[in-house]
């Protein structure tokens, strides 16, 4: 199974950005109910959310946060600007397009940063954690809702089958375990919930 590259990503995408929030929407309402509501209501003060699509998440934030989206694809950025310009969010969401791997933003500026079903497309998610890491405040959480490896071995196996065609053709790692990662950039993982039979998870990591 080859390793995906930043080109790979933008541009799988560009192609699937004007399809992107029905097809999201109907594998979450399937695999992880819940989890955008959740990860949106762990975040406070200034938030980094990284890979930040379309926006779905830009409507369920608190009136009391502050929100710097960082997207890679062009297409998908703009549909998240008409998403904040449609609900009037302009003065607390700014948008950026971006590398989430190298951030352009300074050290210690974040309050809580986001990720959700971003880790398992990043080419190298060790570098996303280790970014996130150094733009937060000490005492700030990443908070991550995301996929993983099945606790049950059956689904486990059958997704590890299907992984290199979900890698060739929408840039996903089925079965990447977003903590280890964590763990190497230095957080303390504070709590790990796993959701339909052990594929979801989410994970509330804090940099010490």
């Amino acid at each position: 199974m080859r390793a995906t590259t930043d080109a790979d990503v933008r541009r799988v995408f560009d192609r699937m950005a004007d399809r992107y929030d029905s097809q999201m929407l109907a594998w979450e309402r399937r695999l992880f109910p819940g989890s955008r509501e959740w990860a949106v209501g762990q975040a406070r003060g200034h938030v980094v959310e990284i890979a930040v699509g379309t926006g779905l998440n830009l409507p369920l934030y608190d009136a009391g946060t502050t929100v710097v989206g960082i997207e890679l694809s062009g297409p998908m950025l703009e549909l998240a600007r008409r998403r904040v310009a449609g609900a009037g969010l302009g003065e607390r969401v700014e948008l950026r397009q971006g590398d989430v791997q190298r951030l352009d933003l300074p050290d210690g500026v974040a309050d809580t940063v986001l990720s959700t079903f971003a880790m398992c497309t990043i080419p190298d998610p060790l570098a996303a954690a280790r970014e996130a890491y150094r733009v937060l405040k000490p005492g700030g959480r990443f908070v991550l809702a995301e996929h993983g490896p099945s606790s049950n071995p059956v689904i486990r196996a059958g997704m590890r089958l299907l992984e290199p065609l979900f890698v060739r053709f929408e840039a996903d790692y089925l079965t990447r375990d977003p903590r280890p990662y964590l763990e190497q950039a230095g957080f303390a993982i504070e709590s790990v919930t796993r959701t339909t039979r052990g594929i979801g998870f989410r994970v509330l990591a804090v940099r010490p």
